[in-house]
């Protein structure tokens, strides 16, 4: 494939191979050299937009069968592997609409976590994350879509939320 050096082919092969579109370090590792080699092959993948940076370590993989380097992915999916599927939920409008507590379609994703705060943008999602307590992420459940686990605001919680909001 023209544009890609060798370790990049076969670094997206290894993973494409073993059917993972997240992967981390250590997945890299298994190819490069050295911590160098490392860092080099996620640079030019950044910059050749074949990866995506989900956190310090972790990694979204567009696969080759995207069209010119477009892809998307279930943005819960991504909201789960950008904080490591713990100390999270999702809520807001996204948790109303999984949920079907409202038919409007949600413009971004609500993260409620103890780590982070602020705005994020991966691949064409857009991530809000609030400060909460740990007393509200244990009262999350676990849902999942196609076959991936998220967390996100139990329906009640939920309810209430939107009422809230009118």
């Amino acid at each position: 494939m023209k544009g890609l050096s060798g370790k990049e082919v076969e670094l997206i092969a290894a993973l494409e191979y073993d059917h993972k579109q997240f992967f981390t370090s250590e997945d890299i590792d298994k190819i490069a050299k050295d911590k160098r080699q490392r860092y080099n092959i996620v640079k030019a993948l950044l910059k050749k937009k074949r990866i995506v940076k989900l956190n310090k370590t972790k990694y979204y993989l567009i696969p080759f069968k995207a069209k010119h380097g477009s892809w998307s992915e279930d943005p819960f999916v991504v909201a789960d592997e950008a904080c490591d599927g713990n100390n999270y939920f999702i809520g807001g409008w996204g948790a109303a609409y999984h949920w079907k507590l409202t038919e409007q379609i949600p413009m971004q994703v609500d993260i409620y976590t103890t780590k982070r705060q602020g705005k994020l943008k991966i691949l064409n999602t857009r991530l809000v994350f609030h400060r909460t307590t740990a007393k509200k992420i244990e009262q999350a459940v676990v849902e999942k879509k196609r076959e991936h686990p998220f967390r996100i605001m139990n329906k009640e919680e939920a309810k209430i939320w939107i009422r809230s909001r009118k």
